[in-house]
C-alpha cells in the first residue's frame, strides 16, 4: 500500500533521514519507534509531502508520490495528523472537524461528522467549544477525529501520546484501537514503545536517521526496543 524505498530527507547539511526503507501493508498498523532526533518526523512529513525527499521514493498504491504537495497527498487517501495536534484553537470542536472534511464530498460530511462522535464520544459534550479549551486528550482525539474527517484510507500520526498523562494516554490508545477497528492503515510514529507495540502489527526502530531494526515486537524482543528507545 505504502512503501519508502532509501528514503533520504536533508535540511541544508543536516540528513535527518539516511535511506529509510520499510512498508505499510494495507489495513495494517505500523509503529516507528526512536529518541528525539531519530528522524521519525521527518520521514513521516515526506510522506505527507510536508518536506521534499532529498533523494529515494514514496510509493502509494504503485504510483510514486515523493514530489507531490501535501493537498493532493491527502486526497490520494493520506491524511497527516502532526506532532502537537495543531489545532484551530479559536474554532469550535465541530468547526475544526468540519476543516478536516474540506475535500469530502458534502453529502457525506454529516454521517461522517456522526461517526466521528461515536469514536470518539467526549466530543460529542464538547461540540460546541473552542478547540483551545479542550484538555490535551480531548485535543489528541479531535486531531484524530479531524484527519479521519478526510476519508483516507491510511492516517500518519505523530507523536499522539507526547505530553499525555499516562492514563489520558491510555484514553487516546482505546480510541486508536477503535479507528484501526475501522480497517484504516496507520502509520504511527512514538517514542512510547510500551504504547505503540500494544497497537503495532509491525516495528520500525530508527536511530540517526537510519533504520536499525523492523519486524513484529514478539521478533524484535525487548532487548533491541530499550537499545533504541529511550
Amino acid at each position: 500500500m505504502l512503501t519508502l524505498d532509501q528514503l533520504e530527507v536533508r535540511y541544508g547539511k543536516i540528513r535527518a533521514v539516511r535511506g529509510v526503507s520499510f512498508a505499510v501493508p494495507d489495513g495494517k498498523t505500523v509503529a516507528v519507534l526512536g529518541a528525539n532526533g531519530a528522524g521519525k518526523s521527518s520521514m513521516l512529513k515526506a510522506v505527507t509531502g510536508v518536506v521534499r525527499p532529498y533523494s529515494g521514493t514514496v510509493t502509494w498504491d504503485g504510483t510514486d508520490i515523493s514530489r507531490l504537495p501535501a493537498h493532493k497527498i491527502l486526497r490520494l487517501g493520506i491524511a497527516h495528523i502532526p506532532e502537537g495536534r495543531a489545532m484551530l484553537a479559536p474554532l469550535t470542536v465541530e468547526d475544526n472537524l468540519l476543516m478536516g472534511a474540506y475535500t469530502t464530498p458534502r453529502a457525506e460530511v454529516g454521517p461522517l461528522q456522526n461517526r466521528m462522535l461515536e469514536l470518539f464520544p467526549a466530543l460529542r459534550r464538547r461540540l460546541r467549544t473552542t478547540a483551545g479549551n479542550l484538555s490535551g486528550g480531548e485535543q489528541q482525539m479531535l486531531a484524530i477525529a479531524r484527519g479521519l474527517m478526510s476519508r483516507p484510507r491510511l492516517i500518519a500520526i505523530d507523536e499522539p501520546s507526547m505530553g499525555l498523562a499516562p492514563a489520558v494516554a491510555n484514553d487516546v490508545l482505546a480510541a486508536l484501537t477503535e479507528v484501526i477497528g475501522t480497517g484504516v492503515s496507520v502509520l504511527l510514529v512514538e517514542q512510547n514503545a510500551a504504547l505503540a507495540v500494544r497497537l503495532a502489527d509491525i516495528v520500525v526502530v530508527m536511530a540517526h536517521g537510519e533504520v536499525q531494526a523492523q519486524g513484529s515486537a514478539q521478533d524484535l524482543g525487548q532487548d533491541v526496543l530499550a537499545a533504541y528507545v529511550q
